[in-house]
């Protein structure tokens, strides 16, 4: 019978022995389900920091179209910028002596000279009006120094002796100057003791701010009026395609071409190949009085550039 008295009361001890447990179990769990949470907050609460951190290296890492520093280009960039942004006439010759060279005396405004840079080369074009002279260039501080030239075959006529004078003249080495402005003078000083003095007028990819399209077009050796019943006279033009080889496909048919190829002369006892680069103006600058036009290649809407002169034939 004790027994049997005694299994109440030790429930009974036991009931509140096991409900403080109980509750300091219960107590723990809230504590370690506290720190978890606390812990996984101050993880995410970590996570969210690094990745602000980690998008902020990536917007100071990455450039920006708007924001970023431009690149600073070197002395060297920026003459030869000079150079091939501009297409360069004649404006004055002077032996050692310092006498005007009675060569260029009266086709100063025809002598031209360009810089260019095909296939990752820097490339120089120069003519007198008659053939157009390639060659390869280097450049070192202001001393410019000009390969061995590629040219045309035609026959000048009067324009040969100055043509030779101005080629002599070009190889070799020679020291310049340029003189910045809205129309840079570049002065040329070659081994000969002679100063060619240049004046640069912007070329149509440094107007236009565009890159030009490579078209080939024959330019026949006679001119026709622009407009029935006008006396003004313009090229007759084709267009040529070539394959990837180089060889001709395909020829376009005889076209009145209203406007100027900026470079050309043209010649009216050749047949010529040219290589032109064309750049699409900007409709805002095409005259409000401009017809419209279904032709997309509308000479109003282009400016064209020689290239090169790639082929000519003497007309029988």
């Amino acid at each position: 019978m004790v027994g049997s008295r005694n299994k109440p009361t030790l429930k009974l001890l036991l009931l509140p022995s096991m409900m403080a447990v109980s509750l300091m179990l219960s107590a723990c769990q809230k504590e370690a389900a506290s720190s978890e949470n606390d812990t996984s907050q101050g993880a995410e609460a970590g996570e969210m920091t690094d990745l602000t951190v980690n998008e902020d290296l990536v917007s100071s890492m990455s450039p920006t179209s708007d924001e970023s520093e431009p690149v600073e280009l070197t002395a060297q960039d920026k003459l030869k910028t000079t150079l091939s942004h501009h297409r360069w006439t004649l404006v004055n010759a002077v032996d050692a002596n310092e006498q005007p060279m009675a060569e260029f005396a009266n086709i100063n405004s025809q002598v031209t000279l360009a810089f260019n840079q095909y296939q990752g080369q820097d490339t120089l074009s120069y003519s007198v009006g008659c053939n157009t002279i390639s060659a390869g260039y280097q450049l070192k501080g202001h001393t410019l120094t000009t390969e061995e030239g590629m040219s045309t075959k035609m026959s000048c006529g009067e324009l040969d002796v100055a043509e030779n004078t101005l080629n002599t003249l070009m190889q070799g080495s020679s020291e310049f100057k340029i003189d910045q402005g809205d129309n840079p003078v570049l002065t040329q000083f070659t081994d000969d003791d002679v100063t060619l003095v240049w004046n640069g007028r912007l070329t149509a990819q440094a107007k236009y701010n565009s890159k030009g399209e490579t078209v080939f077009w024959a330019v026949n050796s006679e001119t026709v009026p622009c407009e029935a019943g006008n006396s003004e006279q313009c090229l007759q033009v084709k267009p040529i395609t070539y394959n990837d080889q180089g060889i001709k496909t395909h020829e376009g048919q005889w076209r009145v071409f209203v406007g100027e190829i900026d470079g050309y002369q043209h010649d009216s006892k050749h047949e010529e190949v040219l290589r032109l680069q064309r750049y699409p103006l900007n409709i805002d600058e095409l005259s409000e009085t401009s017809e419209p036009t279904k032709d997309d290649t509308a000479d109003e809407k282009y400016a064209y550039i020689l290239d090169a002169v790639i082929e000519s034939a003497v007309v029988e």
